[in-house]
């Protein structure tokens, strides 16, 4: 006798399904339990459990190093955990990709910015869902689309641009237009406002605010500690890959998120140099033009000071100083260092010559990340190592060390590759090749870009002692209390042109900003 059994589907009580559905509602967004993970020579993160609470401004800090971009790597779907697990929306967490990452609701915008350059900026933002039309690209409403999502966040270009075209800012804000392309339920914003200055800031803030209306949970990741108050309820902190607390922002002072993260008290601002007294010409720049149509640039610097560049996003800072280092071409004018005129039409000139650039995107134009830390280090003056024609690695070695060792760059061995390095470190190391070079004139674009407030403090100390020793600094930054904290003198740029020269006993961050805005108030006749 043989008996049939049919599959049946199982009886579904509509109650019970209601009650599990609240009780995910109710629960954490995100839940890490004992997550580690491990790289070679590395651990990266190890027994790490939090909760991400539903809706809240949850933010993530810690030193350079600490875990925070492996972290934020393994909720992106970059690679798994070691061990532990991660829960997500009341459901185990494991994706196999970015992608499906993005499609269980987290978006996550990286530090290092993961834009297609060869594509516009309308194809980046709706790359995964392009409007179509009878079965081909819709490129009216997708630039349409587009155009909504620029305006959002207050970048004024066309859709229709190319991303290789953009600044490392104008970048930024495009990676978060890309993010609220499609409503997600956790955004994961690292480093948004490294390159932003205030006008963006505030309206990143804005969107912020609004995203919480809507119920999107945030994990925001900051190196200015002033500005995870205006997005935060609570604060996570990591320290050497492990997890410290977990606490409500409103219990915490920046003195306190200080010790918590780097172990003792320390200053986040720069404290300027009084006794040096800048004399003689560092770097001179006369009638620069960036095109035949643009507006002459002009200014110096001296040896043993230290000058700022502030302006808007789109002001000609960064073109300014990439044509003077001969990364651009330029139309006209003269550069001179220490008081000789010099010929520049390419990187290579301005080396020669004695300029060298901190470049604001140390991951496409700063560094060689296959290679590792002392190659990168000793890569712009191989002649010093060189012996008969040959590489001295003895000689490279004891160099790299030393300037590791003097920058604190987190490494196992000089010998591992800088692309598996944090932000922050890459950083410190394209200022170690840059010193290992000694030039006679620094230009900084962005220098503490994703640096923590401990390498931040070591790099303002950096630059007074290498003003004090008659190097000509010049500093690109959209943070004005660095600036103002640094600094002999501050130029302010607008619309492509110096639009006013502000002394440091005339520092005013109202005043600077009026400068910045001067052109574009006139441009729309006000």
């Amino acid at each position: 006798m043989t008996t049939d059994f049919k599959e049946t589907a199982p009886v579904v009580d509509p109650a019970t399904t209601a009650r599990r559905d609240q009780d995910r509602e109710a629960g954490p967004i995100l839940k890490l339990q004992g997550v580690g993970k491990r790289f070679p020579g590395v651990v990266a993160l190890r027994n790490v459990t939090f909760e991400v609470e539903r809706g809240e401004g949850h933010v993530l800090l810690g030193e350079n190093g600490a875990g925070k971009s492996t972290l934020i790597n393994l909720l992106g779907g970059l690679f798994p955990p070691d061990e532990g697990s991660i829960w997500f929306n009341g459901s185990p967490y494991r994706p196999a990709s970015p992608f499906e990452a993005f499609s269980k609701g987290i978006r996550v915008v990286h530090q290092e910015l993961n834009l297609l350059s060869n594509l516009t900026v309308a194809e980046n933002l709706l790359f995964e869902h392009l409007p179509s039309r009878r079965g081909l690209v819709n490129f009216r409403e997708m630039n349409r689309r587009a155009a909504e999502l620029l305006a959002e966040v207050g970048l004024d270009i066309s859709p229709s641009t190319l991303v290789s075209r953009l600044g490392v800012a104008q970048m930024q804000l495009v990676e978060i237009a890309k993010a609220l392309a499609h409503e997600s339920k956790l955004l994961v914003l690292d480093e948004p406002t490294a390159t932003l200055t205030s006008k963006e800031v505030d309206r990143l803030f804005e969107i912020l605010r609004r995203l919480k209306q809507r119920k999107v949970t945030t994990l925001y990741i900051s190196h200015r500690l002033q500005e995870i108050y205006e997005v935060g309820d609570r604060v996570t902190v990591l320290r050497d890959g492990q997890h410290v607390t977990t606490r409500p922002l409103q219990d915490l002072g920046i003195p306190d998120i200080v010790r918590l993260m780097v172990g003792r008290t320390i200053a986040d601002q720069g404290v300027f140099r009084e006794d040096i007294q800048p004399s003689g010409e560092a770097l001179a720049v006369d009638d620069l033009r960036l095109t035949e149509a643009s507006p002459p640039i002009s200014f110096s610097v001296r040896k043993g000071e230290i000058v700022g560049i502030a302006g808007l996003v789109g002001s000609g800072r960064t073109e300014a100083v990439r044509a003077i280092f001969g990364a651009d071409p330029r139309a006209a004018g003269t550069i001179r260092v220490n008081g000789h005129p010099v010929a520049i039409t390419s990187p290579k000139d301005a080396v020669a010559a004695g300029i060298c650039l901190m470049t604001e995107d140390r991951k496409q134009q700063g560094l060689l990340l296959d290679m590792s830390c002392a190659e990168n280090i000793t890569i712009t003056d191989l002649k010093r190592l060189s012996r008969r024609g040959l590489l001295d690695r003895a000689m490279e070695n004891a160099a790299s060390e030393k300037l590791v060792a003097g920058l604190r760059v987190k490494t196992p061995t000089i010998f591992h590759k800088v692309g598996t390095f944090s932000g922050g470190n890459q950083q410190k190391v394209v200022i170690a090749k840059w010193l290992y070079r000694g030039s006679s004139a620094l230009i900084c674009d962005e220098p503490t870009r994703g640096i923590d407030v401990g390498a931040k403090a070591e790099i303002y100390d950096l630059m007074g002692r290498l003003a004090a020793e008659g190097k000509g600094i010049l500093v690109v930054s959209s943070d004005l209390p660095e600036l103002m904290s640094i600094c002999h003198r501050i130029l302010v740029f607008s619309k492509g042109r110096i639009a006013g020269e502000v002394p440091r006993a005339a520092f005013d961050q109202n005043r600077i900003l009026s400068l910045a805005y001067e052109e574009y108030g006139r441009a729309r006749g006000n």
